[in-house]
């Protein structure tokens, strides 16, 4: 299924849609309130632990405070991945504040990306867009949250159990958005290329976190920096065979040129687009000997990581940072620019990745005196306080007794009200947890949720006028022949538009039916208390039996609360006109094309009183998401009506 059969696609919204961009921002304003209720009750929670103990020590006098802990220094490789990709995860998630994101994620950067690649992987990719489409303020503002929330979970644990599961969140996350949002970073699609992003830039974040979750020992020797080189040098080293493989197009520059010409054209400061459209004309020019650069410098450094000299090694560190800083402005153009970018690209994460792969070669010492080794880190326990709260609690697989677990929770009490670094770092990583909570909640809702945000229909269209106006009436017939007039249908709420049978003979089906249909779907068992209702609108199909015959087709017999309503041409023309809509021409009926109808929808009480009325918009160039969207729009309308 390719991606122009996205749900959601042509939902004739613009990117920068004021009530959706309104929408997202109000979503984000009340979220941050959360989280500043979440830290101020955290707050709250430590002052009140915190007195009574500050009153205790200073009766007890000096010497009565925690014992103090000696800590082992976090190594300087995994402190610098676990810094550099938590600002990183920052960064995106403030780029996916970006007023585009909810309606541009889709079109402007998923969609580009699994179009070129095979229809199995657009199939899958589909799942995440059609949920973003459905639900584009949701998987936006939830996006945000995730990933400032895992960025400041790396930043504020640095060591002990609770940092190696940051590392893991930014794998659990990171695979999400490889997969669904970088369609695998494009490893699927033709043009497979180190300079433009290969194998795509989350999949270097997950890389990291699966180091960051290492266990500590880990780290101890030089062996974590090896490995670390060697995966890196068999990465450049097989980037460097895709870039000179022949018949690809890199030799010759076109391709590189193009992508890089195309990069230029994004909004940005006009120095750095002329930087960058600068480049583009030398590549097009001397893409031989441009791609010859590449080759050479990724086969030189990959070859160097492999063998681990460290000499070696940090010379080119040092040359791979600058090519690499070069590559990503002038080639990924920074990665993030122009409205919808949501990473700064791969070469800073590459950077992170074997600069750490270099400090990890100098071996950690394991202790910090001659006997005592240190665990401590945000909502970690000392191990120098009677062997440890996971000891003390049969955490480590041995038994443990009431009270020394009690006396234990109470060490970590006094540690958590007298240490103010280490409160600070344990309630800074509670809030982390939270902040991504709210962000993984909303979107774990909006996956099973199978309805459109009403948001986007009203977007389109506006929101339902509210009135209390008499509703003109009518005496009609069924499709079963029926007569069925406005006073008949006194004591239920009504949903009545107008339809014309001739639109289900069309290639692409009549999108008002999907729409009442979805919509009984939406109501529920509130349905049973509602008449979905439509008057006729053909000039020729005029019979209650081409009713009959339409409601075979377009699978409304099943609805039990559906009434298709006709009469003789001079009956239906006064109705209609009561509600100032116009039977379709005949000319256009007799070559199969309809006029636009049932542009408007009515909600009558059970006293025949109009109470709203909403536009449905264009029923010819109806998406999917627009026809769930406007389905829940007229739900939410009848359930206020019924409740009265």
């Amino acid at each position: 299924m390719g991606m122009g059969n996205t749900p959601g696609m042509g939902n004739g919204l613009r990117m920068n849609d004021p009530t959706v961009v309104s929408a997202f921002h109000t979503a984000l304003y009340h979220q941050g309130l959360l989280i500043l209720l979440i830290s101020a009750a955290l707050a709250v929670g430590w002052c009140v632990l915190r007195v009574p103990y500050v009153l205790r020590v200073g009766q007890a006098g000096v010497g009565a405070g925690p014992e103090p802990v000696e800590q082992v220094p976090e190594p300087d490789a995994r402190r610098l991945l676990r810094i550099g990709f938590g600002l990183l995860w920052i960064l995106d998630g403030i780029l996916q504040a970006q007023a585009s994101m909810p309606l541009g994620m889709v079109p402007q950067v998923v969609s580009p990306t699994a179009q070129a690649s095979p229809g199995w992987v657009q199939h899958l990719v589909n799942t995440m867009a059609t949920t973003w489409t459905y639900h584009p303020v949701v998987a936006a503002t939830a996006a945000v949250w995730i990933q400032v929330g895992i960025g400041v979970w790396l930043l504020v644990a640095p060591r002990g159990n609770v940092s190696r599961l940051a590392g893991l969140a930014s794998v659990g996350w990171g695979l999400n958005v490889w997969i669904f949002g970088e369609s695998f970073g494009g490893i699927f699609a033709p043009g497979l290329s180190w300079l433009s992003g290969a194998p795509g830039a989350v999949l270097i974040y997950c890389f990291a976190g699966l180091l960051i979750a290492l266990p500590d020992d880990r780290w101890r020797s030089p062996r974590e920096g090896r490995t670390i080189l060697r995966i890196v040098g068999l990465f450049f080293v097989g980037m460097a065979i895709l870039q000179a493989w022949p018949g690809r197009g890199s030799w010759q520059g076109g391709s590189l040129a193009s992508f890089v010409q195309g990069m230029s054209q994004t909004s940005q400061p006009h120095w750095l687009s002329s930087w960058v459209a600068s480049f583009g004309r030398f590549d097009a020019a001397q893409g031989f000997a441009v791609n010859l650069v590449v080759v050479i410098a990724l086969a030189l450094s990959g070859v160097v990581f492999l063998i681990g000299r460290p000499r070696m090694v940090r010379v080119t560190v040092a040359a791979m940072t600058a090519f690499c800083l070069a590559v990503w402005v002038l080639i990924q153009d920074l990665g993030f620019l122009g409205g919808t970018g949501t990473d700064p690209n791969s070469m800073i994460p590459t950077i992170l990745i074997f600069v750490a792969g270099y400090l990890a070669l100098s071996p950690v010492p394991a202790r910090t005196d001659a006997g005592s080794t240190a665990t401590a880190g945000a909502l970690s326990t000392p191990a120098n306080t009677a062997g440890g709260l996971a000891r003390r609690t049969g955490l480590a697989g041995e038994p443990a007794a009431t009270g020394s677990l009690l006396q234990e929770l109470g060490r970590w009490r006094g540690r958590l009200v007298a240490d103010s670094t280490y409160a600070f770092r344990s309630l800074a990583a509670l809030l982390a947890i939270g902040v991504t909570l709210i962000g993984v909640a909303p979107m774990a809702a909006a996956q099973i949720n199978p309805n459109a945000d009403p948001i986007l229909a009203s977007a389109a269209n506006g929101p339902p006028e509210v009135t209390n106006i008499p509703t003109p009436p009518f005496s009609l017939v069924d499709q079963y022949d029926r007569m069925v007039s406005l006073s008949s249908l006194h004591g239920k709420t009504v949903a009545l538009t107008f339809l014309d049978p001739v639109c289900t003979y069309q290639a692409m089906g009549c999108a008002t039916v999907q729409v009442l249909r979805l919509a009984d779907q939406v109501l529920g068992t509130s349905a049973n208390r509602v008449e979905l209702v439509a008057i006729n609108t053909s000039p020729t199909y005029v019979n209650y039996q081409e009713l009959v015959r339409f409601d075979g087709h377009a699978g409304l017999d099943k609805m039990s609360n559906w009434l298709f309503l006709t009469a003789p041409l001079p009956t239906l023309r006064g109705v209609l006109n009561g509600f100032a809509v116009h039977v379709s021409d005949a000319r256009n009926q007799e070559m199969g094309m309809g006029l636009p109808h049932g542009q408007t929808a009515y909600v009558i009480d059970g006293s025949g009183r109009t109470r709203e009325v909403l536009s449905m918009g264009d029923r010819g160039a109806l998406s999917k998401t627009m026809e769930s969207s406007t389905a829940v729009v007229l739900a939410n309308a009848v359930e206020r009506v019924n409740r009265g």
